[in-house]
């Protein structure tokens, strides 16, 4: 068995592991905070005096539901007490051994790009992994210092830092990497949030109640912090994982602001819902956010371009030749760079490459994110050649 087919086999089993339970980890997550911000105080004597300091009827699935909030912890340790911890574990653990197949094992394909610097693979996976590592490492040295004294600040700094990131990683390791890398770097700081700061907190919680001791309630406050922290870096991270389908974004000339105002203005989208689920609707919150995110759209869309003005139409048989030589790698019958025709498109004959003309026009002429990474390297003469030949009526 192929090589190349294992490393694909072992990437879609990966990544769909790796949606399951980033699924379970973001739904807990996002129900969870609209959960805390939806509680009412209760009015049941009852359950003041227990402790209860808030409380919520729900109805889903034909069933009615009344989840309670302590406003410290329940008068007696229940025996059967449910850790919400592994989704994000999993998560985690899935998506580096996602990032390593696709990218660390295959980085002079995937981290590499000549045109942007002169790093090795074994570099770019060091640059890649220490990214990582000093992601967490400066959000929770800065989370130790501010969030006690400015929310704003703690924030300031942090979006200033990951912008830092972004430039320094834009202009060192290929586009397409660079993006999932921030994206990474911030998921690897929301899952060691749970590791290091969550769950700590709620075993100490436990402890003490076993030890019959008062439970302090700053450890609730600080585990509250860090899981209030990840649910606003949650939809900057989706962005950052969907982000390789969508060259126009990463191949840009400045690609980390593209990718900075898109999830600034995802962020200001999941403010207005925390809020909202508070009971203040600032509708200029999403209105903002989107507007961001769609001039950032129509900043980035590519422009006309006039292909070989002047010259003479190319052929069937250049495009034919120009595909054999940079296409069919990854689009032909039998590829030689990947184990099947990927998208399902075939470009090793005359007759497909009428078939695929628009599709070719789109990858390598407009957008040029085709051939990936640009592994063939696809001259820009060629590129116009492939868009004066569509432009003709590709034929």
């Amino acid at each position: 068995m192929e090589i190349s087919y294992l490393t694909d086999a072992a990437s879609m089993l990966l990544r769909w592991l790796h949606l399951i339970v980033g699924i379970a980890w973001i739904g807990s997550s996002f129900y969870f905070v609209w959960l805390d911000n939806s509680l009412k105080p209760p009015t049941n004597p009852k359950l003041k005096e227990d402790g209860v300091g808030g409380e919520l009827w729900a109805m889903h699935g034909g069933g009615f539901y009344n989840p309670q909030k302590y406003a410290v912890a329940p008068k007696h340790l229940p025996e059967d007490l449910h850790f919400f911890f592994w989704p994000s574990y999993t998560t985690w653990i899935t998506g580096f051994l996602l990032i390593s197949t696709l990218y660390y094992f295959q980085a002079a394909t995937y981290m590499v790009d000549p045109a942007i610097s002169s790093v090795t693979p074994y570099q770019s996976i060091g640059i890649g992994i220490g990214t990582l590592v000093l992601g967490w490492i400066v959000y929770d040295q800065l989370a130790r210092l501010l969030i006690e004294r400015s929310q704003l600040v703690f924030a300031i700094i942090y979006v200033a830092f990951v912008t830092g990131v972004s430039y320094v990683l834009c202009h060192l390791i290929a586009g397409r990497a660079a993006y999932i890398h921030v994206g990474a770097m911030i998921a690897t700081t929301m899952s060691a949030n749970v590791f290091f700061w969550i769950i700590p907190a709620q075993r100490k919680q436990v402890a003490a109640m076993k030890r019959g001791e008062e439970v302090d309630p700053i450890l609730g406050k600080r585990a509250k912090q860090r899981s209030y922290h990840n649910n606003y870096l949650t939809l900057p991270v989706l962005f950052a994982m969907i982000s390789n389908h969508y060259a126009s974004t990463y191949n840009h000339a400045h690609a980390w602001l593209v990718l900075i105002l898109i999830m600034l203005g995802s962020v200001l989208i999941r403010h207005f819902f925390n809020l909202r689920h508070k009971g203040e609707n600032r509708w200029e919150y999403p209105i903002v956010g989107m507007a961001i995110i769609l001039a950032v759209l129509v900043w980035i869309a590519p422009k006309p371009t006039t292909a070989l003005a002047g010259k003479p139409v190319p052929t069937l048989a250049e495009i034919a030749a120009i595909a054999q030589t940079r296409c069919t790698g990854c689009h032909a019958e039998k590829p030689t760079i990947m184990p099947v025709a990927q998208m399902g498109i075939m470009l090793d004959t005359p007759a497909r490459i009428k078939q695929y003309a628009q599709r070719m026009n789109e990858r390598a002429f407009v957008l040029k994110n085709m051939p990936l990474a640009n592994i063939t390297q696809m001259t820009d003469e060629e590129r116009a050649k492939i868009g004066a030949w569509f432009a003709a009526g590709g034929k």
